[in-house]
């Protein structure tokens, strides 16, 4: 979103149609169930694959045009590949799953619904986790502690200190070409 604000649109817009296809999958009868989960994936699938695939799928064919003669290509997307999209993606279709499959309640709270999708330590941390691992710890109370911030600092400050005196010379060591 800092590159390109109106993306957030697309997130936006991606998290309400899980969000609620998690509660009609939740409300509906079996036969309805996969038509719904269906829509969703097409959903999630289609805007994967238009940011990520579309230059690639026209690349190819504009190949084949001109192998077989023809003059006429098609033209490419000039967008930048949404930072994320695949683990949101991937994160949503996730949950509408393990909804339809029973194993985990729709959330009718938007706000820990979106909250699951664009959990952004899970982002960087990998991998893609189960919403029943996940959500419910979104509704533990949480106590701030000066003590576990203390030690999270000196645990980062004994990182840095690894990585910056000692892996960064020992670099110079391993690297040799």
């Amino acid at each position: 979103m800092y590159f390109i604000p109106v993306y957030i649109l697309i997130l936006g817009f991606t998290i309400s149609v899980d969000y609620c296809v998690g509660i009609l999958l939740e409300k509906n009868k079996p036969e309805f169930k996969r038509l719904i989960l269906i829509i969703s994936i097409v959903v999630n699938v289609g805007f994967l694959a238009i940011f990520k695939y579309y230059n690639f799928f026209i690349d190819n064919v504009n190949f084949i045009l001109h192998l077989f003669g023809k003059t006429y290509s098609f033209s490419f997307l000039k967008v930048l590949l949404p930072i994320g999209l695949s683990f949101h993606t991937f994160q949503a279709m996730g949950y509408t799953i393990e909804v339809y499959r029973g194993k985990q309640k729709a959330e009718k709270h938007f706000g820990i619904f979106a909250l699951y999708v664009m959990f952004y330590p899970q982002l960087v941390a990998g991998p893609i986790e189960r919403p029943q691992n996940l959500i419910h710890q979104f509704y533990e109370p949480k106590i701030f502690d000066f003590h576990s911030l203390f030690d999270g600092l000196k645990l980062m400050l004994w990182g840095f200190f690894k990585k910056i005196v000692i892996a960064d010379r020992l670099s110079y060591f391993v690297n040799v070409a």
